[in-house]
């Protein structure tokens, strides 16, 4: 999910899940991840979760997985409905108060409702933890919030035992939340969050949950990893495994990075290809996280809008983006031949100001004419500002591939009608899944790809079946960004293992 993060993904808010617990084997604690089928009111708006695989499909292995379910516990197989949203069982206290919650690599903190949460439907709908009844608690007392990409909660912190499958984390700081206001939380199934992500990023300096596995000796290896079910109707929802690899999860050799930034799970990326063409976009590196907390995958809107361009997924018409092209677009393309500097030709045209490093938007530079002319000026020239930037990186692009210039106009003002909607979802038609183009990413000098059946997220059947781009876009702006989110629609095709131990993330393709 991401403290701190701004507009992340839409939450598929369609598709929310449950999820039971199994016994450890040998140092490892398996987390069954299951999926719920949506509610059927629930739309594609405000929703960010998981999905994953399950096993060989031959009669031996399926008598196999039986089995293990039958001695790990009770493991329920769930229907697989727009692969999203997967979360587990934890409990708390003493004796244990049980509770789902989503297993999140981009956030850190773990948190619960309180049982003094009067004022927030949310907690209302939910499991909601009960100081009174444990005779493990310990007060804390101190205040806390998170805001996450699609939701924010406030309470303060406890001191209490947490179970993870069958191992119990000892006096574990968490988050007693007393306020979860707006939408996200009360229409979400799961009750809380339980963050995987550094200790760099977890509010209040608390310690996370993984660190005091670790730390107290319940795993083998400090290592953790996902498994998720993207097949709708095969075996459980997914499963996380803390300790270890399951290597039936998983086909060939993991490509290991490392992390480059602590907080989240962040390392370098390249080239990102469509249909094997590159983009150019990330030639020069990018950076990118796995974040089990995110549904779609997310990336710079330039980038995302060439992709849902060739997809043929249809977004919000850009007036701005429309307008640079008619008025600048030569004189882009004039001084891109001249050699210009692409991160000085929007500042040169007068639609950016220009810090020496990236294209600012002039409505950040408060004058007399913006004060006069109000809040709708600067939000205009921010707008034009960040439409002439993504016209300098698609015609740049264009220009590589040796395409006339004619064309390149033409082709832009394509990508302007492609820009995602204000929500960040772009519908594509369910007849042109078959035909659209595979989407590859760069890591560790290895390309992987992703299919259209993996990219597109599909809800209901027939004449009635919507189909959803799993690219969204998002803008992170130097340094922290240009960043790349990898969620469920990346983590749910490649198995994913997070080395805490050797501060690297592994991809493997799923089992």
């Amino acid at each position: 999910m991401g403290t701190g993060r701004v507009a992340l993904v839409l939450l598929l808010a369609t598709a929310l899940l449950q999820a039971l617990l199994a016994a450890p084997a040998e140092g490892l604690v398996r987390i069954p991840l299951k999926k719920r089928p949506a509610d059927g009111n629930g739309g594609l708006h405000d929703a960010r979760r998981r999905g994953f695989l399950g096993g060989s499909s031959n009669a031996a292995a399926a008598a196999l997985n039986k089995a293990e379910a039958e001695e790990e516990g009770d493991i329920v197989a769930l229907k697989n409905y727009l692969n999203a949203q997967y979360y587990g069982e934890i409990g708390i206290g003493t004796p244990q108060q049980r509770f789902t919650v989503i297993f999140d690599t981009g956030s850190s903190n773990l948190w619960v409702p309180s049982s003094k949460c009067y004022l927030s439907m949310a907690c209302y709908f939910h499991e909601r933890y009960k100081a009174g009844q444990s005779n493990s608690y310990k007060k804390n007392g101190k205040p806390a919030s998170i805001r996450y990409g699609t939701g924010a909660i406030s309470g303060y912190f406890s001191l209490d035992s947490v179970k993870i499958g069958d191992v119990v984390v000892s006096n574990q700081d968490f988050i007693e939340a007393t306020r979860e206001p707006g939408i996200t939380f009360m229409v979400a199934k799961f009750d809380g969050i339980l963050g995987l992500g550094f200790k760099e990023i977890s509010v209040g300096a608390a310690v996370p949950v993984w660190y005091n596995m670790v730390k107290q000796g319940l795993v083998d290896d400090p290592v953790f990893s996902f498994w998720f079910n993207r097949h709708a109707g095969e075996g459980q929802g997914g499963e996380i495994v803390f300790g270890g690899i399951d290597p039936n999860h998983y086909k060939g050799n993991h490509t290991y990075v490392p992390v480059t930034r602590k907080g989240y799970w962040q390392f370098d990326m390249g080239d990102v290809l469509i249909g094997g063409k590159s983009t150019g976009f990330c030639a020069s590196g990018c950076a990118a996280i796995a974040d089990s907390g995110t549904s779609l995958l997310t990336g710079p809107t330039a980038i995302i809008t060439q992709i849902n361009e060739k997809i043929g997924a249809a977004g919000v018409v850009s007036q701005e983006c429309k307008a640079v092209v008619s008025q600048y677009g030569q004189r882009i393309i004039d001084q891109l031949l001249a050699e210009t500097h692409p991160s000085k030709i929007c500042s040169s045209v007068g639609l950016c100001t220009f810090d020496g490093a990236h294209g600012v938007s002039s409505a950040g530079i408060r004058s007399v004419v913006d004060d006069e002319a109000g809040e709708s000026n600067g939000l205009f020239n921010e707008a034009m500002c960040n439409a002439c930037e993504m016209a300098v990186v698609w015609i740049q692009n264009q220009l590589a591939q040796n395409q006339t210039q004619d064309l390149v106009l033409q082709y832009i003002n394509q990508l302007c009608e492609r820009l995602p909607s204000p929500m960040g979802e772009s519908s594509v038609d369910c007849n042109r899944v078959a035909s659209m183009p595979d989407i590859a990413f760069t890591i560790g000098g290895r390309k992987f790809t992703l299919k259209p059946e993996q990219y597109i997220l599909k809800e209901g059947e027939g004449p009635a079946a919507q189909c959803i781009s799993g690219f969204t876009a998002m803008d992170i702006p130097p340094p922290r960004g240009p960043l790349w989110i990898l969620g469920d629609i990346f983590m749910g095709a490649y198995h994913t293992v997070f080395d805490y131990g050797n501060l690297k993330v592994g991809f493997a393709e799923a089992a």
